[in-house]
């Protein structure tokens, strides 16, 4: 071997360190395997990779095999993002269920049973939270996935998730930096250009990113949004944005993972040349570390051709070798649990001080001068099993989900319901949802058997109405329906055709649409559904 050729290959090692690949099917290929004792970095898991979560440990306990740190990463928000519970639907409230709760000890809770959780499954990096906010009701990607939209409640409760997730030694990765809820646009298919000068940005999306990074969190993962006050690049290829801000003004060390590169916000905008090798070794430059990439491409081929030019970029000078190895190693820390007992709860001052006014989503609190911690609610311990394994009825992740939901759920009084008609109303889930089993029908045909559900097409609901008609009462389940006009519209021909319409909201809560009643669960979980259901139920029993 010559000089230059181990150069070589020691480059190609290092490039290939800082990939996280998906792949298809339910236990590791052999490409997949064979790269994992190579050196490849690690893998993201999605929910065509689950069964259950004996079959997600044994497919992590493959891989261990063949290396002992590789990093294993899934996204596993809770609530409508989830990929262990995608056949079945998350047994955790989401983050906006958990901010209309408004308790910090129970979302660190739920932070801590998520993340022994995912530490049985042999998730070494969970790609949550979002410390984005809710900030236009026109936003397409965010919503629910956020914790509110007071950027001083929010940070409380990004922080309070870090730290009771990182507590049982599975790494949490605060994203979308520098936050995605005021964009309108979804960076799986465009690039958005977020409408927020840097100031704006450091008085509000900023705020819950101080707070993870107080809290200590491991990973921060960037967003494919353009920020003109920085520069024309997108925020994972905008050394201004990685370099000075994130790690300059906010002091943060850890990992910086990049948001699939494969998203065409990204990858879709290089013309002609190769998109995705491309925004790879551009966001290596500009000074991310790991790698996203096979939500929608995967494969070996795939690998090799990133591979090729980052090593290619290296031999030419476009990316510094130095720079690579910096990446390659924050990316394999990864793979690893700190040894140590969890975080300090951090300070106002961390985070900033808020001007005392309210959420006015959640009505949440901003000016609490001690943000509560784990210890404040005891829990069994990490290694209990109560955590891991099946959320039954009589599971601690139960009864912690169903304790969320039932505290966040925002309710008008309801009129006397009697054998009511359940409409379930089904939109196109968002791509990073995708389709997780919904609908409020089958949690209140199991409370009240005289019910009767129909799911409904918006866009078709002749039949939906003409049972209207007749129903003594109607619940209409709708999710974000101020952004479906059909919904909206089917809402309000529904309240003309029946006078007793209970409208249940499982999105982002939007106006009135002028329903006898009101239901808001802040999230579509099962425990947020359920608590919906029970409230109904309580109307049907006067």
């Amino acid at each position: 071997m010559t000089a230059r050729s181990g150069v070589d290959d020691s480059v190609r090692a290092m490039a290939e360190a800082v990939l996280l690949p998906g792949f298809r099917g339910t236990t590791a290929p052999d490409w997949v395997r064979a790269r994992v004792a190579a050196g490849l970095g690690g893998v993201v898991l999605f929910g065509r990779n689950v069964v259950d979560d004996e079959q997600v440990a044994a497919l992590t306990a493959a891989l261990r095999a063949e290396r002992d740190d590789v990093v294993v990463g899934i996204d596993e928000e809770g609530g409508d993002v989830t990929r262990l519970d995608a056949a079945t639907g998350s047994d955790l409230p989401g983050p906006l269920a958990m901010g209309a709760a408004g308790d910090l000890a129970l979302t660190a809770e739920v932070g801590a049973a998520l993340g022994a959780r995912l530490a049985a499954c042999g998730v070494t990096v969970n790609l949550a939270p979002c410390a984005d906010l809710t900030l236009s009701q026109d936003d397409p990607i965010i919503g629910v996935r956020a914790f509110g939209s007071d950027p001083y409640a929010a940070a409380a409760h990004v922080g309070a998730f870090v730290r009771g997730h990182q507590r049982v030694g599975v790494a949490a990765c605060a994203k979308h930096f520098p936050g995605h809820g005021a964009s309108t646009s979804d960076s799986h298919v465009a690039l958005p250009v977020l409408p927020r000068t840097p100031e704006e940005l450091r008085a509000c999306e900023l705020v819950p990113f101080r707070a993870a990074l107080a809290a200590g969190v491991r990973a921060v993962m960037t967003g494919h949004l353009v920020v003109p006050g920085w520069g024309d690049d997108p925020v994972t290829l905008n050394s201004v944005a990685i370099n000075e801000i994130l790690r300059g003004e906010l002091g943060f060390t850890g990992a910086v993972i990049t948001d699939a590169l494969e998203m065409g916000a990204v990858a879709g905008t290089f013309g002609d040349t190769d998109g995705l090798t491309e925004a790879a070794v551009r966001a290596l430059r500009a000074g991310a570390d790991a790698l996203c990439i096979g939500g929608e491409e995967a494969g070996p081929e795939v690998l090799d051709r990133i591979v090729g030019r980052i090593a290619a970029a290296v031999a030419d000078g476009t990316l510094d070798e130095q720079r690579l190895a910096e990446a390659a190693a924050r990316t394999r820390a990864l793979g690893t649990a700190p040894e140590h007992g969890g975080h300090p709860a951090p300070r106002r001052q961390d985070i900033g001080r808020g001007d005392g006014s309210a959420d006015t989503t959640t009505g949440l609190w901003t000016t609490g001068e001690r943000l509560s911690t784990p210890a404040d609610h005891p829990s069994p311990p990490p290694s209990s099993p109560a955590y891991p394994g099946g959320g039954g009825p009589d599971s601690h992740r139960h009864r912690l989900g169903i304790t969320v939901a039932r505290k966040a759920i925002r309710a008008t009084a309801l009129p006397e319901l009697e054998d009511p008609l359940v409409l379930d109303v089904e939109v196109d889930p968002t791509i990073a949802a995708g389709p997780v089993p919904w609908g409020l029908g089958p949690h209140l045909s199991e409370l009240v058997p005289e019910t009767t559900v129909l799911r409904v097409d918006a866009a078709e609901p002749a039949d939906a109405l003409a049972a209207a008609r007749t129903a003594a009462g109607v619940v209409i389940v709708t999710r974000d329906a101020h952004r479906h006009p059909a919904v909206r519209a089917l809402v309000a021909e529904l309240v003309h055709t029946n006078p007793v319409t209970v409208h249940v909201e499982t999105g982002v809560p939007g106006p009135d649409l002028g329903a006898s009643a009101r239901i808001d669960t802040f999230g579509a979980s099962r425990p947020s559904l359920r608590a919906a259901a029970e409230t109904v139920a309580e109307a049907c029993r006067h």
